[in-house]
C-alpha cells in the first residue's frame, strides 16, 4: 500500500463527540499545566520536587482536598486523551487521502514537519512542556504504520505498550528501592528567573536545558505510539458515530476505563511519591478511555447543556490555537514579564490556581466561538492550511 489506496466507504454519520472531546482535552491539559505556571520556579520547577501535590489524609481541610481531587481528575488523563485523539485525526485523514485516491503518506510529512516547526516556537518563546514536537515524530511512525497491515500495526501497538510499561515499572521499583533523601526544593535561581526575569532570559534558560526540559517525550514515546494506534483502531471501530455500535463501544470504554482506571489512579494517587510515574504514564491512559466513553454517553443522552457542548465544540475546532493561546494566557498572567501573579498570592492556596484555569477557559470557549462565527478555522489551523494546502494552477 506504498502507492495510490483503495478507496475507503464511510456509512456512518460523525457526532460532534470529537470535537467535543479535543475541547476537553484542550482544557483539561491546562488542569495540570496551571499548577506549573503559578508554581515557585515554574517550568523548571517540574525537575526540581516543586509540583508535589498536599497529604489530603494528614491534612483534610478543604484546600487541600479540593487541590488534590483537582489534580488527581486531570494529571495524565487529558494528555493521554489528546494523544488518542490526535491518533483518530491521523487515521481521519489517511481515510480522506483514500477516498480521493491519493499516494500514502503523500503530503503528511510536511504536515508533521510543520507541526515540529509550531511546537519549537512553542517550546521556545512560551512552554517548556511542549507537547506538539512529540507528536510530530511520533505521527511520522505511526503515518508509516497505516500503510501497513493490521497485524504490523497490532504488533507495533502491543510491542511499543508492552515498553513502555516495562519501563515505568522498573523506574517505579527503583524509586521505590531508594531510601528517602532530602526532600527537593525549587531551584531559587529559577524561581527568581521566572518571577523576575525578562523574557529573553527565560528563552536562554529553555535553550540552555533543551535536553531536560524535552525528556518527557523521549521516555514516554512507547506510549506515544501506543495511544496513537490506539487512537486509529478506535476510530476504525466506529468509536466516535452515532450508530449502536458506536454507543456500545462508548458503554465499554465507561465502564472498562471507569471502573479501572479509578482504583488505579487512586491507588498510586495514595502511594505517594514512588508511584508518580506508573499513575501519570501507566494508570492515566486506562481514565482517559473512561473519559472517552463517559462524555460519549453524555452526548448521547444529551446530559451535557447546549451552550457546554457548542463551547466544547468551539475549543476543540480550533485546539492548536487553543493549546497554545492557553499557555501564553497564563505566561503572560503569572510570570514576572506579565501580572506576576504566581510571585503574588503566596500563602493564599489552590483556590487562585483553579480560578485562573476557570477564567482561562472561559475566554477560551468565549473567544474560539466568536472567532468561529466569522472565520472557518483557528489561527494557526488557517496558517498551517495556508501554507501546507497545494496550490491550485490558474487556468491558461
Amino acid at each position: 500500500m506504498a502507492d495510490t489506496l483503495a478507496p475507503v466507504v464511510r456509512t456512518t454519520t460523525r457526532l460532534p463527540l470529537l470535537d467535543v472531546l479535543r475541547g476537553a482535552a484542550i482544557l483539561g491539559t491546562l488542569m495540570t499545566n496551571v499548577w506549573i505556571f503559578a508554581s515557585p520556579g515554574s517550568e523548571w520547577s517540574v525537575l526540581q520536587g516543586g509540583m508535589k501535590v498536599p497529604d489530603a489524609l494528614a491534612d483534610p481541610s478543604a484546600a487541600n482536598i479540593a487541590e488534590t481531587v483537582f489534580r488527581f481528575l486531570a494529571d495524565g488523563k487529558f494528555l493521554a486523551l489528546l494523544t488518542v485523539l490526535f491518533g483518530v485525526g491521523l487515521a481521519i485523514q489517511f481515510d480522506s487521502a483514500a477516498r480521493r485516491g491519493e499516494p500514502w503518506p503523500g503530503r503528511y510529512p510536511k504536515r508533521a514537519a510543520f507541526l515540529f516547526v509550531e511546537g519549537t516556537v512553542h517550546f521556545v518563546l512560551v512552554f517548556a512542556w511542549d507537547v506538539l514536537m512529540g507528536y510530530a515524530v511520533t505521527a511520522l511512525l505511526v503515518a508509516w504504520l497505516l500503510a501497513r497491515s493490521e497485524k504490523v500495526r497490532r504488533v507495533a501497538m502491543w510491542t511499543a505498550g508492552g515498553l513502555h510499561l516495562a519501563l515505568i515499572g522498573l523506574l517505579t521499583l527503583d524509586a521505590m528501592a531508594r531510601p528517602d533523601g532530602t526532600p527537593k526544593t525549587p531551584d531559587p535561581a529559577a524561581v527568581d528567573l521566572y518571577a523576575h526575569g525578562s523574557w529573553p532570559a527565560q528563552v536562554a534558560f529553555r535553550l540552555e536545558h533543551f535536553l531536560i526540559l524535552r525528556i518527557e517525550p523521549v521516555f514516554s514515546f512507547g506510549l506515544l505510539v501506543f495511544l496513537f494506534l490506539l487512537g486509529v483502531r478506535l476510530h476504525r471501530a466506529g468509536a466516535f458515530t452515532a450508530t449502536a455500535d458506536g454507543r456500545r463501544i462508548r458503554n465499554r470504554l465507561a465502564a472498562w476505563g471507569l471502573g479501572l482506571g479509578l482504583p488505579l489512579n487512586a491507588a498510586a494517587t495514595l502511594g505517594g511519591g514512588d508511584f508518580f510515574l506508573l499513575g501519570r504514564y501507566g494508570a492515566a491512559p486506562l481514565l482517559a478511555l473512561g473519559y472517552i466513553g463517559l462524555v460519549g454517553i453524555a452526548l448521547d443522552r444529551l446530559w451535557i447543556p447546549a451552550a457546554a457542548t457548542r463551547a466544547l465544540g468551539s475549543v476543540g475546532r480550533t485546539a492548536l490555537s487553543c493549546y497554545v493561546a492557553q499557555n501564553l494566557l497564563c505566561m503572560l498572567l503569572c510570570y514576572g514579564i506579565g501580572l506576576g501573579l504566581a510571585d503574588r498570592p503566596a500563602g493564599s492556596g489552590p483556590w487562585w490556581v483553579m480560578g485562573l484555569w476557570a477564567g482561562v477557559s472561559l475566554v477560551l470557549a468565549a473567544g474560539s466561538w466568536l472567532w468561529l462565527r466569522r472565520f472557518d478555522r483557528g489561527p494557526l489551523e488557517a496558517l498551517q492550511h495556508a501554507v501546507l494546502s497545494p496550490r491550485r494552477r490558474s487556468p491558461a
